[in-house]
């Protein structure tokens, strides 16, 4: 870690304090609120703490000042921010929370493909990063997808993904999340 840069989980708390704030695709949530939807979502689910973890920050890749340096989803182009997100927080965690964040994208092609009526279940934001992100995925495409590690994590935080987007839901906060990534990260903050 550089001298003087902020602990890692003081920086995720500041993202989601400030960038996290931001207007989401279009939802009637923040990036933020989606985010601790989901974490929420998989913690009520039983899911182990690298699956809420993998669920709490699955669009970091979004927030475009620190991680992306700019969106271009706003233009119609595919950020790959599960990618970038992933890459991210490499610097911190392990494969068992980045290749879920990795795959979100994937999976939500590959649900689309495997799971009639699936696609009914995408809120409109979703159907339009869908199509740029270059749709359902082939019978091929999902045939290997089923192959990867940790395709079967990333579909569980797809599916708390779509679900984390309630304008009415009440979450916990970051801090609530804290002692659960503290646990996972490789470097102690």
């Amino acid at each position: 870690m550089n001298a003087g840069a902020p602990a890692p989980l003081d920086l995720l708390a500041a993202l989601f304090a400030g960038e996290g704030a931001a207007e989401y695709l279009g939802e009637e949530v923040t990036q933020a609120e989606h985010m601790l939807q989901a974490g929420a979502l998989a913690e009520a689910a039983g899911a182990p703490a690298h699956l809420v973890a993998a669920a709490l920050l699955h669009d970091i890749g979004h927030f475009h000042g620190t991680v992306t340096g700019h969106d271009l989803m706003e233009e119609g182009l595919d950020n790959r921010h599960s990618h970038t997100g992933a890459d991210w927080l490499a610097r911190w965690f392990g494969p068992e929370v980045t290749e879920p964040v990795r795959l979100h994208v994937a999976a939500k092609r590959y649900l689309c493909t495997a799971e009639p009526g699936y696609f009914g279940l995408l809120s409109e934001a979703s159907v339009h990063t869908l199509r740029v992100q270059g749709g359902p995925m082939t019978a091929r495409q999902a045939r290997a997808f089923e192959a990867l590690p940790g395709a079967a994590d990333a579909v569980a935080v797809r599916r708390w993904d779509e679900r984390a987007k309630d304008p009415l839901g009440v979450t916990p906060d970051f801090a609530h999340f804290r002692p659960l990534l503290a646990s996972l990260l490789r470097t102690r903050d």
